[in-house]
């Protein structure tokens, strides 16, 4: 009897381990999952700002061919993966190849 006991305890604390180590996966891969979601909202919401508010560069890029805007202050900037603004010279930009 006491057998049954200890194994039945045993096997009772490896179910609980494992379920909690499956909490936590799945709450790492949501966690990563809004992160990107976030990400890509605030790249969204950055570039429409910034085609509504400053001009876009017609005749050249980035450096590595991101689309150019120019704001209010005349100064150059691209705009990333998070949705951050990267200035940059003028003499940085490269010719538009269509």
């Amino acid at each position: 009897m006491k057998k049954i006991v200890g194994i039945g305890i045993m096997s009772l604390f490896l179910g609980l381990s494992a379920n909690t180590y499956a909490q936590e996966k799945v709450k790492e891969e949501v966690k990563k999952d809004a992160k990107k979601v976030g990400n890509k909202t605030a790249e969204v919401a950055s570039k429409s700002k910034a085609k509504i508010t400053d001009q876009k560069h017609k005749d050249k890029v980035g450096p590595a061919g991101q689309t150019i805007y120019i704001d209010n202050h005349s100064k150059y900037y691209w705009v990333d993966k998070k949705g951050h603004r990267h200035y940059v010279t003028e003499a940085a930009l490269k010719a538009k190849v269509d």
